[in-house]
């Protein structure tokens, strides 16, 4: 599965354009998650020449979730060690309305 489509691409901010907003204003563009594990990050930027995002990372700990950076590079490097066909894939059915709020509130999964 192809992570970034040219539609996503076309609805995502360049990295700190949304950092002024407020959560509840702030929209989540994207989600990936790697099914073999409880790994979810929410995509809110990102900037193409670097092919970094940013947003909220849950990698299976609610405690320990955060706002941060990730790469494209390294969500399409991710595999389950027994199943290497396992990788991340993009939440294809995700409502890009989401508000960041809402998810790092745990209101939306």
């Amino acid at each position: 599965m192809k992570l970034l489509t040219k539609e996503i691409l076309s609805k995502l901010p360049l990295l700190y354009t949304t950092e002024a907003k407020e959560a509840k204003d702030v929209k989540v563009i994207t989600k990936f998650f790697f099914a073999a594990g409880a790994a979810t990050w929410y995509v809110t930027e990102y900037d193409p020449t670097e092919k970094l995002f940013f947003g909220f990372a849950n990698l299976g700990d609610d405690e320990m979730a955060e706002l941060g950076y990730f790469s494209l590079e390294e969500l399409e490097g991710v595999r389950h060690p027994k199943f290497p066909t396992l990788r991340v894939e993009r939440d294809r059915f995700w409502d890009s309305n989401t508000s960041l709020e809402d998810v790092v509130n745990f209101k939306v999964r």
